[in-house]
């Protein structure tokens, strides 16, 4: 269960409302800054949400820059590559990040995925500082499994708000993100797949290209108009009636 309390950007984060892990160390999420040796700073104005149960902080705040962090998980769009790397879009006004070649399960230099231009990746940022480009990976460092990530294969990919993509990669508990319309397009027998960039990104795969564009419009529907629940009930009512 997360907690919330509004900060300004510059305000200092009370030590005595973070989270505290007996094992985990602190994850900072956006928003928020380090100063040594123990200050934890605002960088923008929203809500401070913690959880405890993965001793993670952040800021909830509807930024229009994708500013990638470490361990994110994102959807990224391939440009080019050469013999070592593929080069892949994050966002607009974000630099291109980097995705070794070999960086996903099972790949060596004779079965190495071939990813065209503008081939779509689920990848996890590595390398994240304003000095150098950002690093991806399509397969944890730790297992050498792709634990979901990888190229994403047909389907079609929508733009959503920052704020939106965290609120899709944390729908639980429902009463702290009022977000109920994927929840109940599944209960209505509808079959999807989706995958969600923390860079505004969200993928959505379907039986039929139309009902493909129906749950992706309606997610982008859901933020822009900031949907209540009964409205987004309605819509995933529509969307299984027309499926």
């Amino acid at each position: 269960m997360a907690t919330e309390t509004f900060v300004l950007p510059g305000d200092t984060i009370d030590t005595e409302i973070l989270p505290s892990h007996p094992t985990l160390p602190l994850k900072l999420g956006p928003g928020l800054r380090h100063i040594p040796p123990n200050t934890i700073t605002s960088t923008v104005a929203g809500q401070l949400c913690t959880d405890k149960r993965k001793n993670a902080v952040w800021v909830e705040f509807n930024g229009s820059r994708y500013n990638p962090m470490v361990g994110d998980l994102v959807i990224a769009t391939v440009q080019k590559g050469d013999r070592d790397y593929h080069f892949c879009s994050l966002s607009d006004y974000t630099q291109n990040a980097s995705l070794p070649q070999l960086s996903f399960e099972g790949a060596t230099k004779k079965t190495k995925p071939q990813l065209n231009t503008g081939a779509l990746v689920y990848a996890r940022v590595t390398l994240a500082n304003k000095h150098m480009e950002p690093e991806l990976e399509c397969v944890s460092s730790s297992t050498g499994k792709s634990d979901g990530l990888g190229p994403l294969t047909g389907g079609m990919l929508f733009s959503i708000s920052l704020a939106m993509a965290r609120r899709l990669m944390h729908p639980k508990p429902v009463e702290q993100c009022n977000l109920v319309l994927l929840d109940a397009i599944g209960e209505g027998g509808v079959p999807f797949e989706i995958a969600v960039g923390r860079n505004g990104k969200v993928w959505v795969d379907s039986k039929n290209i139309k009902t493909t564009l129906a749950i992706g419009k309606a997610i982008q529907d859901t933020d822009t108009k900031s949907l209540t629940v009964e409205d987004q009930k309605k819509l995933a009512k529509k969307i299984v009636k027309d499926s």
